[in-house]
Formats: C-alpha cells, sequence, structure tokens
C-alpha cells in the first residue's frame, strides 16, 4: 500500500511493487521548437548556442558586425564589402589565442590545403593588397600547388 509523507516542505511518495505495475498515464506536452540561428522575422538571433559565445566574447562586438554585415549583405558575391569588418573581427581574434586558437585548427587547416589557411590566406591578401595599390590592378596569382603542376 502506497502512501504519502510530508517533512517540511518535501513531500515522501513511498509507492509498492503494484503501483509500479501499472503504465503511467502522464502526458508530456509536445517541447516548443528552439529558435536557431535565424529568428523567424529574419534577425540574427545571437542567443544561439550554435555561436558558441563568439557573439559575447572579448571580440564579440567584432564578431557581431562582421556577421550582421555578411547576414544582410545584397552584393554579389554575398557579403563581399565586409571584408574590413572581418579583418578587425580576425585582429581582435590574434590578440587572444587562447580562447580562438584551439590546438586541432592547424590539423584542419592542413587538411584543406594552403587555399583554406587563414593567417596565410590575410597574408596573401594583405600582400596583394599593397601590389594592386601599386599599379592599381590585381593579377590573379596561382597557389603553390597548380604553378607546380604545370611545370
Amino acid at each position: 500500500m502506497s502512501y504519502c509523507k510530508r517533512e517540511g516542505k518535501d513531500v515522501i511518495i513511498f509507492a509498492t511493487e503494484e503501483d509500479h505495475a501499472i503504465p503511467s498515464t502522464v502526458t508530456l506536452p509536445d517541447p516548443e521548437p528552439q529558435p536557431g540561428l535565424i529568428l523567424a522575422d529574419g534577425s540574427i538571433n545571437w542567443n544561439c548556442p550554435c555561436l558558441g559565445g563568439m557573439a559575447t566574447g572579448p571580440c564579440g562586438v567584432q564578431f557581431r558586425e562582421a556577421f550582421s554585415c555578411f547576414h544582410y549583405s545584397k552584393e554579389e558575391p554575398k557579403g563581399s564589402e565586409c571584408f574590413d569588418a572581418f579583418r578587425q573581427m580576425q585582429d581582435c581574434m590574434v590578440k587572444y589565442p587562447a580562447l580562438y586558437n584551439s590546438p586541432d585548427d592547424d590539423d584542419d587547416a592542413s587538411e584543406l590545403g594552403p587555399e583554406f589557411d587563414i593567417k596565410s590566406g590575410v597574408e596573401n591578401l594583405s600582400s596583394e593588397s599593397a601590389l594592386a595599390t601599386d599599379d592599381q590592378t590585381l593579377q590573379a596569382r596561382p597557389n603553390s600547388k597548380e604553378s607546380d603542376e604545370k611545370k
């Protein structure tokens, strides 16, 4: 025979084996859908766990500016006008290597190849920008793999 006992604010329920033999009739409501990165109105959900705290870290302002620029971009290719915002974000992230560099970052970049290495990509862009300001034209340079294959 089951019974309940109160001890202060707590209620202690003693159940028998027969009580547990009967299946529960409790029904739970369906879970409410959680918003994702983009809310129904098209705005950015800065509280989305998928951002991993990027929007609130020491470079949160720069991240939000860069991501907003890209999200609301109307240019083709999308986000092409956001280069400066992403540059500022990366400059900030370089100041906090313990926070924004994980030990396996270098492994991922090496698996993808040098064309996906952010650090060397920014260095290449910087040198290309310097070249472009000298003669106002920017020539496409083959990456090292392509030039090696042509030889």
